[in-house]
């Protein structure tokens, strides 16, 4: 019998709308990306309602937390997003992903129990996500990816050209606190506002506001899927328990 192919799961953070392109594109993106690996893929989506219940995340390998915000429940994606955080394992954002990345950071790590999001809390006293100056609704830009980032290294480009469907972004009155440390901006639009991070800290944790999954569609490879790919492979190989030896004088 030939070797057993190992099976991987991908959560999707967040509510399926067949209305979303995002959400056609993602599964596409991630069965292309895995065309190279000796494996194969099991996509679920994890609707928020169900992560704030206590849906169990320990089955996965990696985790993408997907565009079409406001989600049915913040605090659900965010508790998804804490949970690949703390335990390591792989995470993408993309768009809302982006924006909820940012919101778990300035809640969970810096500690600011008031950091929201306009979209919901239009009336927030600290919007860490406020209402960008101008939409980035069906728009396309030139992203100066920056040196030495992971997420230049992916692209192997100085500069990309992504597109967007979104109108929130990060809220500069915040940014020296929020980026800084385990956290650094890892991209740049034309205007110089950040486009997407990654921390320095974890083994994958890479979120974008623009929508590369989108790509997938015309069929041309997603580089940050493959990322996460490569890394839930890795991350459910180190995931393999390896039985203690046994110490001389111990029972058996």
């Amino acid at each position: 019998m030939g070797k057993r192919r190992k099976a991987l799961r991908i959560g999707l953070i967040g509510d399926r709308d067949s209305r979303v392109t995002a959400h056609w594109a993602i599964p596409l993106a991630l069965q292309q990306s895995l065309l190279p690996h000796s494996g194969t893929l099991r996509v679920d989506w994890l609707d928020t309602p169900r992560l704030a219940q206590g849906l169990d995340l320990e089955p996965y390998s990696g985790f993408w937390c997907i565009p079409g915000s406001p989600y049915r429940s913040t605090e659900g994606a965010l508790r998804a997003i804490t949970f690949a955080r703390e335990n390591e394992v792989p995470f993408l954002g993309t768009c809302g992903g982006f924006q909820h990345a940012l919101l778990e950071r300035a809640r969970n790590v810096l500690g600011w129990s008031d950091a929201a999001h306009a979209e919901m809390d239009p009336q927030a006293t600290r919007p860490v996500v406020h209402a960008l100056p101008c939409s980035l609704v069906e728009v396309s830009e030139t992203i100066r990816l920056t040196p030495g980032s992971h997420l230049a290294a992916l692209y192997g480009l100085p500069e990309i050209r992504e597109g967007y469907r979104c109108s929130y972004g990060v809220n500069p009155e915040f940014q020296d606190e929020l980026f800084g440390g385990s956290l650094r901006a890892c991209a740049h639009g034309e205007d110089g506002s950040i486009r997407a991070l990654e921390a320095t800290d974890h083994p994958f944790f890479v979120a974008t506001l623009f929508q590369p999954e989108r790509k997938a569609l015309a069929g041309i490879a997603v580089p940050v899927a493959e990322a996460l790919l490569c890394a839930a492979f890795r991350h459910a190989s180190n995931r393999v328990s390896i039985p203690e030896p046994i110490q001389a004088g111990s029972p058996a």
